[in-house]
């Protein structure tokens, strides 16, 4: 929080804009989107009761399930997303620290492990949501299937960068539709009514009054999170700067963290009245939310490999078409498998990622850059002392 307040104080009527720029609107879709995926749709339900059972898990007993879902995965973390976004609109470019040819690899490293981490993701979630297409004890050839399916189906995305604003505003519009879906399908039920999903709204604000307490680990579960959190940062700020369309500091701010926190609040307080009320998702409605989250990942998935094939030069154009979508649907499968196997593991990404950052803070306090840094554009302008 630090790094947000010395930046909107330095820099925050700075104008930005990207290599790509599109409307606050299409600007919105394409952060929320991309800096989510399946998890968001597949954890809840499974960790509120974890949550709840403070015998068992005595740590969460500070606050309610609802304030610790939304604590691991709003606004901190998308203040970590605006920093990033901010640092590769405004500062790479100066600095060029991601153009050194070691940390250009570890880079790029860490969006190949994290891309394939989020279909490890689909693959270990499905059974919960789709259990009656299990095979028992045999491999789970079915879901295998349909992430094999989803990895094909975001490598010929990417091959096209009109493909980005299409799976963003649909995927938003969706993920938007299954709030609506869900919230009407518990009203319709005898055990639901409007004031109980008003009255799990302002357990959301006890996260704010316990902020300090999700800086840190609270756990071990807590630490994969925020390690996850970590892979994701750089790749996701690399990504939305691409997108940034004449827009200051403080209106980037609020875009990254308002809409996509506000949205997250709202889905999993519908998400919490299902689990406080004993409602069941079988059938139609788990569908629903698995199709959400495929497109979920389809969106992630596209975003990442059109920045790693981009910055490696593994592109359709190197390649042709049939070429490119043979090796990165291959090396996404095969890297899907290892994560599945624990032959990699998402904490050894996020600190990798914590290493780099470093490195770079360093990197600018030593000022080995060439040019010099945004001139200061501060949010509030001093009086002019000419009489």
């Amino acid at each position: 929080m630090a790094m947000v307040v010395f930046i909107l104080a330095r820099w925050g009527n700075l104008k930005l804009n990207g290599r790509y720029p599109v409307s606050t609107l299409t600007f919105v879709a394409i952060l929320f989107t991309s800096g989510l995926d399946v998890g968001l749709i597949m954890f809840p339900l499974t960790e509120f009761p974890v949550y709840a059972d403070i015998q068992k898990n005595s740590e969460y007993a500070f606050t309610n399930p609802l304030a610790i879902e939304f604590g691991f995965w709003g606004f901190l973390v998308w203040a970590i997303y605006f920093v990033t976004c901010f640092y590769f609109c405004a500062i790479e470019p100066k600095v060029k620290f991601f153009e050194i040819a070691l940390v250009k690899w570890s880079n790029n490293i860490v969006i190949i492990g994290t891309c394939a981490f989020t279909a490890h993701l689909l693959f270990a979630n499905l059974s919960w949501y789709l259990p009656e297409i299990a095979a028992g004890d045999g491999f789970p050839w079915y879901y295998a299937l349909i992430v094999g399916a989803t990895i094909l189906f975001s490598v010929y995305s990417s091959t096209d960068i009109k493909f980005v604003k299409i799976l963003s505003l649909s995927s938003g519009g969706l993920f938007f539709a299954l709030i609506i879906g869900l919230g009407s399908v518990a009203l319709l039920s005898d055990k639901v009514s409007a004031s109980d999903y008003l009255s799990t709204l302002p357990l959301l604000t006890n996260y704010f009054a316990h902020l300090d307490r999700f800086i840190l680990p609270i756990n071990d579960y807590h630490a994969f999170y925020l390690f996850w959190w970590f892979a994701w940062s750089i790749m996701i700020g690399q990504f939305t700067a691409r997108f940034v369309g004449n827009m200051s500091t403080l209106k980037l701010f609020l875009c990254m963290l308002i809409w996509p926190s506000l949205s997250i609040g709202l889905w999993f307080s519908v998400l919490y009245v299902f689990h406080l009320k004993g409602l069941q998702t079988t059938g139609f409605i788990n569908l629903a939310m698995v199709f959400v989250g495929i497109v979920f990942v389809i969106n992630s998935l596209d975003s990442l490999i059109r920045l790693y094939s981009d910055n490696l030069n593994l592109t359709v154009a190197r390649f042709g078409r049939y070429k490119y979508i043979g090796l990165h649907a291959f090396l996404m499968m095969l890297l899907t498998v290892l994560f599945s196997l624990q032959f990699i593991k998402i904490q050894w990404v996020g600190a990798l990622v914590i290493g780099i950052s470093l490195c770079c803070f360093v990197y600018i306090l030593l000022g080995k850059h060439q040019q010099p840094l945004p001139k200061t554009k501060a949010l509030v302008s001093m009086p002019s002392n000419r009489k």
